[in-house]
């Protein structure tokens, strides 16, 4: 391999050529993606599905999706369903049919019972707390359990008596037992089952003892013959174990490789916190488009191709780092520039009346959907004598350099005429309520004869024909870059309390036919999305990003 090849390459797939190059695991590359069902799937996990499954496919290879379902009292088949929904959605497919840790449950007790019979494991009667308090420090050895001496025939008993049912939650544990004195905390004799008296959602009331992720999670890759097990930067102090467990029982091993976790200025992913904003009602649930879920993003109008070119952009790397969420937004707008027709949408309506123009004349006035997009075809628009604009389109006495409508000032509707401002009339406050003009009838958009020139363009609806709509306006749901990371204060503090606007607006008609989920870009405001709460009597669109990278 070329100098420049190699260094076209990320390390992961560096250490998969040399795999091959050298024949380990015979050319094979199968990675999984094995998410815990006790929540929605965040930002980080869609780093972590397109890095396992994009591998695997520039491999010609395989990915297993398996859900870590090792905690029973967390997790549920709601979160299961959404995480499957999650992922194709991101534009990727397991192989096969999805796997579960709850798969192995007989065979990964199997495996516990060799180890006890090598006389590597032993049944601890201590608590957890005295666990954690007999655990040392970085410098000093962890104290060795009063248990940890106990005959392999003792071990055996209690263990099978742990499956049986025989003892109380919390009363016994299977440790594993390694080296006391290990600078690696994970290595000094860690939990491998636990007693939990709760019925799994797959496999009911069949087990009252459940392996720990440590357990499960190296012995499941070997199961299924995984070839690289790829996993975020703080699972690299676990590899220790996970090498000692599969080389003590003989098993094949797969190589973990443990990359940098996607880490966004603005956003939170810890399923705790997360969880806490939705109990709490910070959020109205888990896709909720502030909320930085797949399926918040999903409903705020974000594109998997966006979020995928997000993710390829950040790239993998083997630091941490923490990334400018205005690159992700950067990436959601490129990828909706292609593929959202163009509508307008006046989002803080002002009458606008053209006194010249007859009375009672509608005229059709042709729109390209997608200029982008040849494909996209064009639509018909009504004008007519009355419209609405934008109410920071108009200002009575403007600066020399404000290119939108003034008294005596001329601009062009798009994709109409243009027309000249003449007068406002204002209401008791002094605020304009309607805005009168004269149109040049020789000056329509794609057959102007006129000659007049119009340094602005804005963008109109016609009042007759208009939809009432309703829009909400999404920003940041946070104030702070980094909301977790302040010891005296609590993340919460930092909600942004302006995180969603909700405002009465007008739209051109075609949007009645607009389908939930479709995206859109407002003509000079920017990209949305019809969300799901909608009915027939009430349209409701969710801002998915401005124009410009920016706050608002």
């Amino acid at each position: 391999m070329s100098t420049e090849t190699k260094s076209s390459l990320n390390f992961i797939e560096q250490i998969i050529e040399e795999h091959n190059a050298n024949g380990k695991f015979e050319k094979r590359v199968h990675t999984r993606f094995p998410p815990e069902p006790n929540g929605y799937l965040h930002i980080g996990h869609a780093k972590a599905i397109y890095t396992n499954f994009s591998i695997a496919q520039k491999y010609g290879g395989k990915t297993n999706l398996r859900f870590d379902d090792t905690n029973p009292t967390t997790e549920d088949t709601e979160y299961v369903n959404g995480i499957q929904r999650d992922i194709q959605w991101l534009g990727f497919q397991w192989e096969g049919e999805a796997l579960y840790a709850s798969d192995y449950f007989g065979q990964l007790y199997d495996y516990a019972v060799e180890l006890i019979k090598q006389g590597k494991a032993y049944v601890d009667d201590s608590t957890v707390e005295e666990i954690r308090a007999m655990r040392g420090t970085p410098t000093e050895p962890a104290q060795a359990s009063q248990y940890r001496e106990r005959s392999i025939a003792e071990n055996l008993e209690l263990f099978e008596g742990m499956k049986a049912g025989k003892y109380e939650e919390g009363s016994r544990v299977l440790r594993a037992k390694i080296d006391l004195s290990s600078p690696n905390m994970h290595m000094r004799d860690p939990i491998l089952y636990r007693i939990l008296n709760a019925p799994h959602h797959r496999t009911g009331d069949a087990w009252c003892i459940y392996p720990m992720y440590d357990w499960a999670h190296g012995l499941s890759d070997s199961i299924e013959g995984i070839t690289h097990s790829l996993c975020s930067l703080e699972f690299e102090v676990h590899r220790p174990l996970y090498d000692w467990i599969l080389i003590q029982l003989g098993t094949y091993r797969p190589q973990q490789i443990e990359f940098a976790r996607l880490n966004v200025n603005y956003t939170i992913t810890s399923k705790r916190k997360l969880r806490k904003l939705v109990e709490e009602n910070y959020v109205s649930g888990w896709d909720d488009p502030r909320m930085p879920t797949i399926t918040g993003m999903r409903r705020r109008g974000y594109t998997p191709k966006g979020i995928r070119n997000f993710i390829h952009k950040v790239g993998l790397a083997r630091r941490e780092n923490i990334i400018d969420i205005s690159l992700l937004e950067h990436s959601v707008r490129e990828d909706l520039n292609k593929v959202a027709n163009r509508v307008m949408v006046v989002l803080d309506p002002l009458k606008l009346v053209i006194t010249n123009y007859p009375e009672g004349q509608i005229e059709q006035m042709t729109a390209i959907n997608n200029p982008e997009d040849p494909e996209a075809g064009s639509r018909e628009m009504p004008f007519g004598r009355e419209l609405y604009i934008e109410r920071a389109d108009f200002m009575e006495n403007p600066p020399r350099k404000f290119y939108r409508l003034g008294i005596g000032r001329k601009v062009r509707l798009k994709h109409g005429y243009i027309v000249e401002c003449t007068n406002v009339v204002k209401d008791e406050n002094g605020e304009p309520i309607e805005v009168h003009c004269t149109y040049f009838p020789d000056s329509k958009s794609g057959s102007d004869t006129s000659g007049i020139k119009a340094k602005g363009t804005l963008h109109w609806v016609e009042l007759n024909a208009a939809k009432s709509i309703e829009v909400r306006l999404y920003d940041r749901l946070f104030l702070d870059e980094n909301p977790t990371g302040h010891k005296d204060k609590d993340f919460l503090e930092f909600v942004n309390p302006d995180s969603l606007q909700t405002i009465s607006s007008k739209a051109e008609p075609s949007l009645v036919n607009a389908k939930v989920g479709e995206y859109f870009q407002f003509l000079r405001k920017g990209y949305y999305v019809l969300d799901s709460d909608s009915t027939e009597d009430q349209l409701i669109f969710n801002r998915t990003v401005t124009l410009k990278d920016g706050w608002k």
